[in-house]
């Protein structure tokens, strides 16, 4: 069976791998396609349901438990594609009560089924797990598990595997493709500790040594956003008067940083005030929202977003625009939160477009401060994370392999919106257009094509070549012009893709102007030569040629 799931496998990502190896930051290999690619024994299925059982040993920095997979059969299948990474190891699996056979291959754990898989059917499948999970080494960039003590000795542990993969400590169809609709997550650990996950907490059972705790999520949920965060936590909550009414908003800390905790948090509601009217309602009011502090910087975990900014403004008590507009902000609060709105309500479908998540969120720091401190405000920081950009590689990453496109996508990405923002010249449209992306596609996994074209479509215009230029290539458009003897203002686009076409805003003469250059040359007739000036929202260079 293994060696016809290999030979189909491969058959379905020989293609992709081909073309593309020579544009890969590191060698493509066929664990990559198992990994990134809707594989034949993912493709059948549609994941509808996990419970989610976990025990953990601090001790041995272990893990051992159960996930129950429920899911809808498609297309009829015999193959079931699950996801555990080295050095966990798959202990059993069955359905039904009967045992299945389970082959390995790297991550990738092949399940034979006995029973005939009808479309329609809703099946489920226990798989059971233990091991030693990957330490994080540098979270949350270099993911896994978090080991550490707190200041008075107790236990603080905590996930970050974005990148790598929920599979990094637990068995999941490990693909962002197929969110599961909602799932219970439950976490055993040892007495006088508490775990926080996504969701509500809706249990908690005691034994003499452990304590469980029961989340329920009840609205679907990619993978890399599941959570474990425990520790000696102290709670404490406030209601904030949302859009879709009363939003639950519950903190936890550890037990000395509570006073602190009580006045940095203060963000929280400030970001879901500014959030709600540039994104629209928090897409999660079933399941809440949560501040939990962690042992690593933070992360977007889904209605748990995971906080270690050490209760400062900034990003480590550093401004990332150099602007002074950087420390009016806990840079944790607003940027984690945001991507409640893009990548946990809007998720990408494949890796390669991290874009959507990161861009967009990068870009939601500007608009808190926008909404806070007034429009010049956000300008001013957006325009001083340009010093960030490198321009070595494109935005957009390799489908199909798991492999993200640069970290430009940040910065870069905030002000390729930015400028946008200055192309429509109309920022209640602007508004609406963040908004009706969150309504368009709530609680969706989407690709840059489906982005793009309602992106497109709202602002009236054909966007695919400025997309190209911002997401797929490095060169920044440069706005040339001269002056000819004749009072004649010649210009155009240069250093970017042919069909590259934006209109532009540019001061001359005292007056504004909106431009429309192509990488042809264009002329206007003006009175008399004066100095040019683009309007410096718009990410592009200006170079006057003669």
């Amino acid at each position: 069976m293994l060696k016809r799931i290999i030979k189909a496998t491969a058959i379905f990502g020989l293609t992709v791998a081909s073309s593309i190896q020579l544009f890969a930051q590191r060698p493509i290999t066929f664990a990559d396609t198992l990994r990134g690619s809707i594989t034949p024994a993912r493709a059948w299925w549609d994941l509808n349901y996990y419970h989610l059982s976990v025990e953990v040993f601090p001790e041995t920095q272990s893990i051992k438990g159960t996930n129950l997979v429920r899911y809808q059969v498609e297309k009829p299948g015999e193959t079931l594609q699950i996801d555990l990474q080295e050095p966990m190891k798959i202990t059993a699996a069955s359905q039904n009560g009967e045992p299945l056979k389970v082959e390995k291959l790297g991550a990738a754990h092949f399940i034979t089924l006995r029973k005939e898989q009808k479309a329609g059917e809703m099946n489920e499948v226990l798989i059971s797990f233990e091991g030693k999970p990957k330490v994080a080494v540098r979270p949350p960039w270099d993911g896994g598990i978090t080991w550490q003590k707190d200041t008075n000795g107790k236990d603080f542990i905590a996930n970050s595997n974005q990148g790598i993969g929920s599979s990094i400590w637990w068995p999941s169809k490990d693909h962002p493709a197929d969110e599961v609709d909602s799932m219970l997550i439950s976490v055993t650990v040892p007495k006088g500790l508490m775990d926080v996950s996504n969701g509500r907490l809706i249990n908690v059972k005691e034994s003499k040594t452990t304590t469980t705790y029961d989340w329920f999520v009840d609205n679907p949920i990619n993978g890399y956003g599941v959570n474990i965060s425990i520790g000696d936590y102290v709670h404490f909550s406030e209601g904030f008067a949302g859009e879709k009414g009363t939003l639950s908003m519950d903190y936890y800390v550890l037990r000395d940083n509570l006073e602190k905790a009580k006045s940095q948090f203060k963000d929280a509601p400030r970001m879901m005030e500014a959030f709600e009217h540039w994104f629209g309602p928090y897409p999660f009011y079933e399941d809440g929202f949560k501040l939990v502090e962690v042992p690593y910087l933070g992360m977007e975990h889904q209605s748990s977003v995971t906080y270690g900014n050490k209760f400062a403004n900034g990003y480590l008590g550093r401004d990332l625009s150099g602007t002074g507009w950087g420390m009016k902000f806990d840079f944790i609060i607003i940027h984690e939160s945001g991507h409640e709105w893009f990548a946990n309500n809007i998720t990408y479908k494949d890796v390669a477009d991290m874009w959507i998540h990161e861009s967009f969120t990068n870009y939601s720091e500007s608009l808190f401060l926008d909404y806070f401190y007034g429009k010049e405000a956000g300008q001013e920081y957006v325009r001083g994370t340009r010093a960030n950009i490198l321009n070595q590689s494109p935005i957009i990453g390799i489908y199909g392999v798991n492999r993200s496109g640069s970290g430009d996508m940040y910065y870069k990405g905030g002000n390729m919106l930015n400028t946008l923002r200055q192309i429509l010249n109309n920022d209640e449209k602007w508004r609406e257009i963040l908004r009706g992306l969150n309504k368009e596609f709530y609680h969706q996994t989407v690709t840059t094509q489906q982005v793009e074209g309602y992106i497109s479509h709202q602002v009236g215009m054909d966007l695919k070549p400025f997309f190209d230029q911002y997401l797929r290539e490095t060169s920044i458009p440069t706005f040339e012009f001269y002056f000819s003897e004749d009072n004649t203002l010649n210009y155009r686009w240069n250093n970017c893709i042919p069909s590259f076409d934006i209109p532009v805003d540019i001061s001359l003469g005292g007056g504004n102007v909106r431009l429309h250059p192509t990488t042809e040359w264009k002329k206007m007739e003006i009175e008399a030569p004066s100095e040019v000036q683009v309007d410096p929202d718009y990410y592009v260079s200006t170079l006057k040629i003669r």
